[in-house]
């Protein structure tokens, strides 16, 4: 496998996905600004997209990739056996969930969004257009479940293109906004849905090739399926702890005006990063890193693990330094618009640079998660994100009332940092990862690169400051050229001083 074509593949699709998000999210803010329908459609669109990060973003491959790669090594006809009963057992489970959810959705709604009570038009529009988005869960669930058999045969391609259908869906919606009217919210909803279904319908036609499902609804639980669910569960809290910490924070920011709007668009811009920095380093490394073990070959693990973590901080260490120094011009640059007011754009900013924190956190838990389920250990990543995910709680509860909403992404970014600190520590102390010699000097010089990059940044933007304002129509053609700009020269200096080499393109793991 190369590690960086593979991670590239993956990327290129995710970053395409997240560029049509950003198009969807500044059409959001021109539409629906930071006001109450923004709050209670994000609130219905939070649930749905946390439970698709949560399944298609690593968490069910952890779970999946390396019980899969043991009984496709036995031969085909006995991993077909162990995927027929787990998709069966799935189903059944999805379609349980979704119907109870449905049927309690107010005692749903009001513990994501406890805020909402007493603000009975908010409330009501929230449950009924999250009773119209929960149905995705159902679809994306089983997507992710296709996208998992794809990973495992390393085609990373379709599995990270599927995202793009629920922003196209979107975007066509919001383009009619204004034939929609106050209506809009209502048809958004029944987007995300029918994307849900049809990305379901997109991975089945591919996933076709390596396995064909077999519905009847016999339950079969055997030793096998048991023990993938079994490591099902914990990996969903443990690969997905930056997701339920935003969660927290949604249910948290509901007891604020707006909160719960900031904290999305900022959650939007950060993510970008963590997509290509974590989630597809970690989805990439998985199978291969799986096998390895297996096979018990200790140099090639200790050559990848350090690759991916290398890699992963290649990539995060810049576009926190960046977000921390520009948080209010990227604000500005992508939501700054109609509905959007300057209000909205500052406390957005606020938010963004304490989430910029945490970032190489986010990315990091990400990839030595991934290490302990290639070995299919998934409690001790639960425990560690069970006491992050306390302590976020307690830390964003604690110092709500005097500190407001911008306590949340502070404590999300604490909680991020212990987490990573602790997965790091377990891993040592299990053996399970060391640093090899080379990879002290590489974060050495990343770390070079990045502060030279920053302080380019930091003078180049004060240089076009007055372009950058709220009220100039073209900031965000300024600030697109200036991101480009700063990322060419931190490669050069990268190539330069030998943070990063062309050589590595080629590299097999």
């Amino acid at each position: 496998m190369n590690l960086i074509k593979s991670t590239g593949t993956f990327s290129f699709f995710t970053i395409i996905s997240r560029l049509l998000g950003y198009l969807r999210d500044i059409l959001i803010a021109i539409f629906l600004g930071t006001g109450f329908l923004a709050d209670a459609f994000f609130v219905a669109f939070r649930i749905p997209n946390t439970f698709r990060r949560l399944f298609s973003e690593g968490t069910f491959n952890a779970a999946f990739v390396p019980s899969y790669a043991s009984e496709f090594s036995q031969g085909k006809e006995k991993s077909d056996i162990f995927v027929n009963n787990v998709l069966n057992l799935l189903i059944l489970s999805l379609l349980f969930l979704t119907l109870l959810v449905e049927i309690f959705m107010p005692i749903f709604v009001f513990l994501i969004a406890p805020g909402f009570e007493g603000e009975t038009q908010k409330m009501n529009l929230a449950i009924n257009l999250t009773r119209i988005t929960f149905p995705f869960l159902f679809f994306i669930s089983l997507a992710s479940f296709f996208a998992a058999i794809l990973n495992s045969h390393n085609r990373f391609a379709v599995a990270s293109a599927a995202p793009i259908i629920l922003n196209i869906l979107l975007i066509g919606t919001l383009f009619l906004g204004n034939y929609f009217k106050d209506q809009l919210v209502y048809y958004l909803s029944y987007a995300v849905t029918i994307s849900g279904a049809i990305q379901f319908i997109f991975l089945y036609v591919f996933v076709k090739k390596f396995y064909f499902p077999k519905i009847n609804f016999k339950i079969n639980i055997d030793k096998k399926v048991k023990l993938f669910f079994g490591k099902l569960l914990p990996s969903i809290f443990s690969s997905g702890v930056t997701q339920i910490n935003i969660l927290v924070g949604t249910i948290i920011a509901s007891f604020q005006t707006s909160a719960v709007s900031y904290l999305y668009y900022a959650d939007r811009i950060y993510q970008i990063n963590l997509a290509i920095a974590g989630i597809a380093i970690g989805t990439v490394i998985l199978p291969q890193l799986s096998k390895y073990v297996q096979n018990q070959k200790k140099k090639e693990i200790i050559k990848i693990q350090n690759k991916a973590v290398e890699l992963s901080l290649f990539l995060s260490i810049p576009a926190s330094i960046a977000l921390l120094i520009v948080s209010e011009e990227i604000v500005s640059a992508l939501f700054g618009y109609g509905s959007f007011n300057q209000v909205g754009v500052s406390n957005t900013a606020k938010a963004l640079f304490y989430f910029s924190f945490g970032l190489p956190a986010f990315s990091l838990i990400k990839i030595f998660s991934s290490f302990f389920f290639a070995h299919n250990n998934t409690k001790t990543p639960f425990y560690i994100s069970l006491i992050s995910v306390l302590l976020n709680i307690l830390i964003s509860v604690t110092y709500f009332g005097s500190v407001g909403f911008i306590i949340i992404p502070i404590a999300t970014s604490i909680s991020a940092w212990f987490n990573s600190i602790f997965l790091f520590i377990f891993l040592k102390k299990n053996n399970l990862f060391e640093f090899n010699s080379i990879f002290l000097v590489k974060f050495f010089r990343i770390l070079i690169s990045a502060l030279i990059m920053g302080l380019f940044l930091y003078h180049i933007v004060n240089f076009f400051g007055s372009s950058l304002i709220y009220g100039e129509n073209f900031k965000a053609v300024y600030m697109v050229g200036i991101i480009i700009l700063t990322f060419v020269l931190y490669i050069t200096i990268s190539i330069l001083i030998k943070a990063f080499k062309m050589s590595d393109i080629n590299l097999k793991y």
